[in-house]
């Protein structure tokens, strides 16, 4: 009988009740999860010769068992689910990716006259009371800083709080009312820090908060104390105007101080992107977004969505809002809605005619999201695919690792490990491989070898491997894997290096960065798919950082900061840009051309030949 057959034979016995199921490779390792309202038609469709993705098939041709576990609900098979994939990480599995993380203004009312904090992870505990969270350009820790002085609030860590004798400097220029040495009753504290809180509890109370300022304004200047009247007169300025920039007025017919978040997505042609639009006492305050291709999808898209909705919120760093609306007819909603409450008290709701303006505002801004995205060629998906297809690869490669050796001061060889995940870094499974001395020195090809065969002994293999040297360094990974009888995707990344004339007719040496594939004639040029480009050189660059300056990061940065800033014609923002994927040397950045720089750092032309003028100061580039 042929494995299908005994697999839909199995599935065939299952029953009809609702559940979770766990595919499983033939070395028992758990490669996908799902669940099912009826654990036999969902798992029968598997083997039968029912229709399906490709992917589906794929993944399908690697089962070699599976089980399952039964559940009360279909809700229950939601948290399930969601405890599985987090427990086996599954290959199969899509992952979704959080495009940013926000900031919280925090209340500790454990401790003895609290503070405003400002914090960025927080962690959920009785006691604490959370605002936000506020996006960038919110200006949310200069509005606290506002806040803390205008009321005379602490601003002191609790350990200099509790050993302080004599009040600080900031009592003397009346920015605290020194609560560290009794000089403010707690309840006239606790009263300051109300009217200070009541700001982030929508527009209604953050307007009674600025009378409370006002009133203080106008007492000073009636004891003709009127540089501190100027002062608060400049805070109610700046708080007006954080109040005018975050409320939105799609958001105004909801006057409520209930903290509400609105989940929407757009379904592409290639990729399907979500929105999450995060709406706190009627202040529209920021928004998330998501994506993930959708020829990866094996569950049904809505399922997979909300599945990842729940995902979201299962993750103890979110705080959970009181009420969530969902694009998605309410009737649909109910099972996610129990499972959502298993991590919090929250009110799920679909596509109530209340929200519908909002609900269309956040579907919009996913629609927006891919369109740009895709539009400016910075879907890592785009890169991803390119690979896929150069290498006859079956699926898109999600895990890719690089490999650098170094030579430290003559001896003490070792080798560094990076892996991109989904064309991000995973910073927590990059390694170090300390090798051994050789009597001739430096043998790249022998401690190249060393390091593969050792990676090979820890399983767990990623889809391709990506060296950095020629045709050489592929051909000995090629070799080392054949031995070991090990069947892997290897590429290499090397520049090309050649004389030529510049605009100026003045003669420079050109480099252009090829990706090596095995059985290839000539090298792929890197700079003919952008987003490729980006993934393979961050990853090579990232190598040669984490070998060579992983203790010098901070002053790497510092000092990189430092030349940037006399490069001119680069605008903050170009900087921004450069010191984000930057991980390299001065010395190393000059082997770049112009069109290099374009396309690693998605800068403008202008700005790069700035930057290539000024690595190359005895050449003048002119602006043709």
């Amino acid at each position: 009988m042929k494995k299908s057959e005994e697999l839909l034979e199995k599935a065939n016995s299952l029953p009809q009740q609702p559940g979770c199921y766990l595919m499983k490779d033939k070395n028992g390792r758990v490669i996908y999860v799902g669940k099912a309202k009826k654990l036999k038609s969902r798992v029968t469709s598997y083997f039968n010769n029912s229709a399906k993705s490709y992917k589906t098939d794929y993944m399908v041709s690697h089962v070699d068992q599976f089980d399952f576990i039964i559940t009360r609900s279909d809700a229950e098979s939601f948290v399930l689910e969601n405890n599985l994939i987090k427990e086996h990480s599954p290959k199969y599995n899509i992952r979704l990716r959080d495009d940013k993380s926000y900031p919280y203004l925090q209340v500790n009312w454990n401790e003895p006259f609290p503070r405003l904090e400002y914090v960025r992870r927080p962690k959920k505990a009785k006691g604490k009371e959370l605002y936000g969270p506020y996006p960038p350009g919110s200006n949310i820790s200069m509005i606290m800083r506002v806040l803390t002085k205008s009321f005379g609030l602490r601003d002191c860590s609790l350990s200099e709080f509790k050993s302080r004798k004599t009040p600080c400097l900031l009592y003397q220029m009346r920015q605290c009312s020194a609560p560290c040495v009794g000089l403010i009753t707690e309840k006239e504290y606790q009263e300051d820090l109300q009217n200070a809180v009541n700001f982030f509890k929508g527009p209604l109370k953050a307007k009674k908060t600025i009378q409370k300022l006002q009133e203080k304004m106008m007492g000073y200047a009636e004891n003709e104390e009127f540089e501190m009247a100027g002062i608060i007169r400049d805070h109610i300025l700046l708080l007006e105007g954080f109040l005018n920039q975050s409320y939105d007025q799609k958001v105004e017919s909801i006057q409520s101080d209930k903290n509400i978040d609105i989940w929407s997505y757009w379904n592409g042609n290639e990729e399907v992107d979500i929105s999450l639009y995060m709406i706190r006492s009627g202040l529209l305050l920021g928004h998330k977004n998501f994506n993930f291709v959708k020829g990866e999808l094996i569950a049904e898209m809505d399922d997979e969505i909300q599945q990842k909705i729940l995902q979201y919120y299962s993750d103890p760093e979110e705080i959970n809002p009181d009420i969530v609306v969902m694009d998605f007819p309410e009737d649909n909603v109910d099972a996610i809605g129990t499972a959502l409450n298993t991590f919090g008290e929250m009110k799920v709701l679909g596509q109530t005619k209340k929200y519908l303006p909002l609900i269309e505002m956040c579907r919009k801004h996913a629609e927006e999201t891919q369109r740009v995205r895709i539009a400016n060629s910075e879907s890592v998906y785009l890169g991803l695919h390119k690979l896929k297809d150069l290498l006859n690869m079956k699926e898109r490669p999600k895990v890719l690792e690089c490999y650098d050796v170094a030579i430290w001061q003559g001896a003490s060889p070792t080798a560094s490990q990076i892996v991109f995940e989904e064309g991000k870094p995973n910073k927590r499974k990059y390694r170090y491989y300390h090798l051994e001395t050789r009597p001739e020195g430096n043998n790249d090809f022998a401690m190249m070898r060393e390091v593969i065969s050792r990676r090979l002994d820890n399983g767990d293999l990623p889809d391709v491997i990506v060296v950095d040297g020629g045709v050489a360094q592929v051909n000995t990974v090629t070799a080392v894997l054949k031995e070991m009888n090990v069947d892997l995707c290897v590429v290499g990344i090397a520049k090309s290096r050649e004389l030529s004339k510049d605009f100026r007719s003045v003669e420079v040496e050109r480099s252009e960065e090829r990706l090596i594939i095995p059985g290839r004639a000539n090298p792929y040029i890197l700079s003919k798919c952008p987003p490729l480009f980006k993934i393979i050189v961050s990853m090579r660059d990232e190598a040669h950082r984490f070998s060579r300056k992983l203790h010098h990061k901070a002053e790497s940065k510092r000092v990189m900061a430092s030349w940037l800033d006399d490069v001119p014609g680069l605008g903050e923002e170009s900087k921004k840009k450069i010191l984000t994927s930057l991980s390299m040397s001065k010395e190393e950045l000059k082997s770049y051309t112009v069109n290099d720089l374009v396309n690693f750092f998605g800068i403008k032309n202008p700005q790069a030949k700035a930057l290539w003028a000024h690595l190359h100061e005895d050449l003048e580039l002119d602006d043709n």
